[in-house]
């Protein structure tokens, strides 16, 4: 609380005598930052409950700390960063030694630099980094009062940062009315009304007269302890009212009364005071001088508006400050809309056009009754600005506002397009459809209702994978041909892989396929573009064997995408190297893309691309390269609130053959994937458990599996079953489906000539042949997969060869490659196909000591320690680290002293031996770093 000149009360003093326990946490909260921990806490608790007297007893604590503050300040809510700004001012001459790109970040959403919109949590983490380089030399205490009212880039960067202290010595402490959605799950602590002597001497330092108990009594229990009403309500009531005990009777809300305690009192002011106090609370800044100035323009002089003062409740210093925020909310309630605008008018006036356009803006859109093109232009140019810091919740406010000061329909339409694209962008799905709505009504060209046409279905691809959405962009990209060509095929694109990813509507993706197939062809040489909606189209028009080739040169020419196309379509392109059963290309563009998205700290989109990379880094049988990719995405999943499906953990643990830990997760992905209609989870959760069940040798199990997932309309995985299906119907003796199976991986295989097509259909055809034809089979999977990195399906080869050699009463040839299966299986970590192997081998009369199974190495250390530990072997620094896991660079070397301390070693360098790559654990291909 803040007295009637700025200063604190002594009010302030009795309530934190009432608060011992408050501040005895809090006094912890500082003896931990002072001993080298981080602490996150939320303060909170209703509107005059003494949340800023305990951050001010915070700021009293001893010298050797650090206190950066900042305040949420409810008229700049929709200014990107403006509170996160205040916080980090004082640091600014750190930012420098931030890595390249946190940076770039943080200079671009402050507007030191111009640039393209940063990822929100690339800021978090330039924010944390900036913290901790900050508190090396002093621990450093983060105040932030109002929280509540915080814009939400900054709330979300702030929120990010908290849950990431760990071995920084930072506190951040937050007070806010309530738990903030950006601050949900960090430490908290309520603060309640005061009780007992506390409360009663409280409301006697407030009142001049002498008050019965039971009306004290009364007083305290009505107002809940609240110590703002405490002190504030008396003034509003008169002697016979506090000594009576009226007054309270039919309260309302506790602030209400406050507000209208507060409301009175201005009232009784003199005019020229009650207008300073409307200007300073439509002024965020809080900027003395521009208070001045635009109280200036309206005839408002200090002489007559401080005459008689301010009856407490506004006092200039360094800043304009209300004595609570109740008092600035009251300020402007009390004023007429008239007085409001001037207001507003005054203070876009007096703010400079250049170093401030965007509040000048706003408070022009303020003082606006109707309709004005100039202002709304104004907003306009202020939302490219505020997109360009990467703040889109604040495009959109201006946005917003822009399109209900314009009169022109087809201007209205324009910025409503832009206000619902911006919109969906923030994730604010609502406004995104009701703007589209506006823009629909407003449209006067066929090209502006097809780009509303087209806004709609994303719209509705963003709300879910769902089979309304790729009709919907069907239609936008047909609509789109005759006036943008090139947006056209990139929205087909889209549509098609929304279709495939649906995996639930054949009938939906051969429509979109033949309107593909339908576009005219380039005259020019064929981009990436056109040869991937060609070859897709083909793909499902005409077969593999006619899409092949032209998806061939697609993924040639997809190598070289520029990064700006990757970001937006490659998520669909780049299943084109798997499409044509190229391996080590799949692997290649995987990786690049996670590079790119890296690089341009498109974090929301990084789950995804690991995935990616991670599917294709099982095949190689990289399972502790998988693993830390699987870590890696959960991370960042859980740090961007993006949901990443298991499908990764579905296959290496369908691979592993853990039932225990496979099992149970198979069965949720089937129920929860088929539920939503989600079928790519369906099928992928039975395409694991194909492979678990042959591992197992429980075939007809596998069968059941792989016959499902066979059967659902999707592109990839339905064919990567087929292989499974084969060997487990041959298992059984089902040698229709086994044949049946064969048909399709042919027809999908046999028109690729790579090594993988052609190895594992070289296998399933030995798997119903006999006799020599059998032997030649087998041998040729053999020479095609060992030019692979595919080691479990190198293995998987020499284990079913092995089997058929010792029903063949070919013993020593069966040892020799059932010998080579269970090594490769045990060194990959492959435990049923190994025991599968192993009991092969005890059959043909070859007494088997199991193998110690791979992934032991390091088993003694955490998810996130292992992580941290296979990155830096790899040669990744503590920054670098740091920025792909959300840890500062500091607890990046906390975690390593512990790494260090389990496994017995006093270096990095000795990382390497410490968890050696085994045979099968491939290094990261040339062209990306895993």
């Amino acid at each position: 609380m803040v007295g009637p000149e700025g200063g604190p009360e002594r009010g302030d003093e009795v309530v934190l005598l009432g608060r011992q326990v408050e501040c005895a946490e809090l006094d912890r909260l500082v003896d931990a930052v002072r001993a080298g921990e981080s602490r996150a806490l939320v303060i909170h608790g209703p509107p005059g409950i003494g949340k800023s007297a305990l951050l001010g007893h915070l700021t009293d604590s001893p010298g050797d700390l650090r206190v950066l503050r900042a305040v949420g300040i409810e008229s700049e809510m929709e200014l990107p960063f403006a509170t996160l700004h205040q916080l980090c001012v004082p640091l600014v001459d750190r930012v420098e030694n931030l890595p390249t790109p946190q940076r770039t970040a943080l200079e671009t959403v402050f507007g030191i630099r111009a640039g393209a919109p940063p990822d929100r949590f690339l800021v978090g983490m330039a924010v944390l980094s900036l913290l901790s380089d900050a508190s090396q030399k002093r621990p450093l205490l983060c105040l932030v009062d109002d929280a509540h009212w915080m814009d939400r880039a900054s709330a979300q960067v702030l929120g990010f940062v908290a849950r990431r202290l760990l071995a920084e010595s930072i506190a951040l402490v937050f007070g806010a009315r309530e738990r903030a959605p950006d601050l949900l799950g960090l430490p908290d602590l309520e603060v309640t009304g005061l009780r007992g002597v506390a409360a009663h001497t409280l409301l006697e330092s407030a009142t001049h007269t002498r008050l019965d108990h039971d009306i004290r009594s009364r007083f305290v229990a009505e107002t809940q302890g609240n110590p703002l009403a405490l002190l504030e309500l008396p003034r509003a009531l008169s002697v016979t009212q506090l000594a009576g005990g009226f007054g309270l009777l039919n309260t309302d809300t506790v602030p209400g009364l406050i507000e209208q305690s507060f409301l009175r009192r201005i009232e009784d002011l003199p005019e020229q005071t009650r207008l300073l106090l409307l200007i300073a609370a439509a002024d965020p800044v809080g900027d003395p001088a521009l208070v001045w100035r635009a109280a200036d323009r309206i005839g408002v002089t200090p002489e007559e508006a401080l005459a008689d003062g301010t009856d407490g409740l506004l006092s200039f210093d360094l800043r304009v400050t209300f004595r609570h925020p109740l008092v600035r909310s009251a300020a402007y309630r009390s004023a007429t809309e008239s007085e409001r605008r001037s207001a507003h008018l005054a203070l876009a006036e007096a703010t400079d056009p250049r170093a401030d356009p965007d509040r000048r803006a706003w408070h022009l859109a303020s003082a606006t009754a109707g309709p004005d093109e100039s202002v709304a232009a104004e907003l306009e140019r202020s939302a490219g600005r505020a997109q360009a810091r990467g703040g889109l919740a604040a495009a959109a406010a201006f946005l917003q506002r822009s399109v209900v000061l314009t009169v022109d329909t087809s201007r209205r339409a324009e910025r409503a397009l832009a206000a619902a694209d911006v919109s969906l962008q923030a994730g604010d799905l609502d406004a995104a459809r009701r703007f589209v709505d506006v823009a629909d009504q407003n449209a006067r060209s066929n090209f502006q209702r097809v780009r509303v046409h087209l806004v709609r279905s994303r719209i509705t691809f963003a709300a879910g994978l769902n089979r309304e959405a790729p009709p919907l962009l069907l239609t936008a990209a047909q609509r789109l041909e005759r006036f943008d060509a090139n947006l056209a095929r990139e929205t087909y694109l889209l549509a098609w892989g929304t279709s495939a990813l649906v995996a639930a509507d054949a009938v939906s993706l051969r429509a979109i396929s033949q309107a593909m197939s339908e576009l005219p062809r380039s005259t020019a040489a064929p981009r990436a573009l056109d040869l991937v909606t060609e070859g897709y189209a083909l793909l499902v028009t005409d077969g593999r064997a006619a899409a092949v080739p032209v998806l061939k040169r697609a993924a040639a020419a997809l190598a070289d995408l520029p990064a700006r196309d990757l970001l937006k379509w490659g998520w669909v392109a780049n299943g084109v190297s798997a499409a044509v059963w190229d391996d080590r290309a799949m692997r290649s563009m995987y990786g690049r893309a996670v590079d790119v998205v890296r690089a341009a700290g498109a974090l929301t989109e990084l789950p995804f691309c690991l995935a990616s990379l991670g599917m294709a880094t099982t095949w190689t049988g990289n399972f502790t390269g998988a693993a830390a990719i699987v870590d890696e995405a959960d991370i960042v999943a859980a740090a961007t609130g993006v949901p990443i499906a298991p499908h990764v953990k579905l296959r290496l643990g369908a691979l592993r053959g853990r039932t225990a830990d496979i099992e149970p997760l198979i069965s949720a992905t089937v129920e929860d994937a088929g539920a939503s209609g989600q079928l790519m989870g369906v099928t992928v959760a039975q395409w694991s458990a194909a492979v678990l069940y042959n591992g197992l040798a429980r075939y007809e199990q596998a069968l059941a599996a792989a016959q499902t997932s066979a059967q659902i309309p999707e592109l990839w995985v339905s064919v990567w079953v087929l292989p499974e299906l084969v060997e487990a119907a041959v298992r059984v003796g089902d040698t229709k489906a086994a044949g049946g199976a064969l048909e399709g991986l042919t027809d999908a295989a046999a028109p690729c000539d790579t090594d993988w097509a052609q190895g594992v259909l070289a296998r399933c055809r030995a798997l119903l042949s006999d006799g020599a034809s059998a032997d030649g089979l087998y041998s040729e999977a053999i020479e095609r997969l060992a030019r692979t990195r595919l080691r479990p399906e190198l293995a998987r080869t020499h284990l079913v060869y092995g089997e058929w050699l010792r029903r063949k009463r070919r013993r020593v040839e069966a040892r020799e490659h059932l010998r080579t299966a269970y090594k490769m299986f045990a060194a990959i970590g492959m435990e049923a196909f190994a025991e599968r192997a192993r009991r092969e081998l005890l059959a043909s009369g070859e007494s088997i000591r199991k193998h110690r199974l791979e992934s032991s190495s390091g088993d003694e250390l955490t998810p996130q320690e292992k992580q941290i530990a296979l990155l830096v072997r790899d040669g990744f620094s503590n920054p670098e680290v740091g920025s792909r896991l959300f840890l500062s660079p500091r607890t990046v070397e906390w975690h390593l002293r512990k790494i260090f301390t389990k496994l017995s070693i006093t270096s990095r360098r000795q990382l390497r031996d410490a968890l050696p790559r085994s045979a099968y654990e491939p290094a990261p291909e040339q062209g990306f770093r895993r």
